[in-house]
């Protein structure tokens, strides 16, 4: 995320922690960089390992603390893909309407957006008389790749997104 973005970041999540009597700290500095300086999905530890690489001091309490207020502001969406660690996705503050595709063989998640499932998600809803207030799609599908030579190259690498 750009310079600009994180700093949009920072400011909605010191006006959303002014409003519940919170203060600004480095070590949130530290995690809002680091959490807004990629554009990978990660895991609560794997974001403390990033903002220690900001700053030292950060605490995996803090950090623990932290991660459920960029959830509740808005600025990061707390994703269960599968597996037993929750996710979180920094891209929803640039990409709102994105979704997930995750590959049951090699765990890789591919995000999506798609004006057509957009509209289908906001037709079925109001069909059946609901306004939506937050949606997600995750489709998970076998590697075509894998099935068909073998061998897949993402699997290899052991990426996930």
């Amino acid at each position: 995320m750009e310079t600009a973005s994180r700093e949009s970041a920072r400011e909605i999540l010191y006006g959303y922690l002014a409003g519940k009597g919170l203060r600004k700290t480095t070590q949130r500095d530290a995690i809002i960089e680091a959490a807004f300086s990629t554009k990978e999905h990660f895991k609560a530890e794997e974001l403390l390992v990033m903002a220690r690489k900001i700053d030292l001091s950060v605490s995996r309490a803090t950090v623990y603390r932290t991660l459920p207020l960029l959830v509740e502001s808005g600025l990061l969406r707390e994703l269960d893909l599968g597996g037993e660690t929750k996710l979180y996705d920094p891209n929803f503050l640039e990409h709102p309407t994105h979704n997930h595709l995750v590959c049951v063989d090699c765990k890789k998640i591919i995000e999506f957006e798609d004006i057509n499932m957009e509209l289908l998600e906001n037709c079925i809803t109001r069909r059946l008389g609901f306004s939506p207030t937050n949606k997600m799609v995750k489709i998970e599908a076998h590697c075509d790749e894998l099935r068909q030579h073998g061998q897949c190259a993402k699997r290899a690498t052991g990426s996930e997104g």
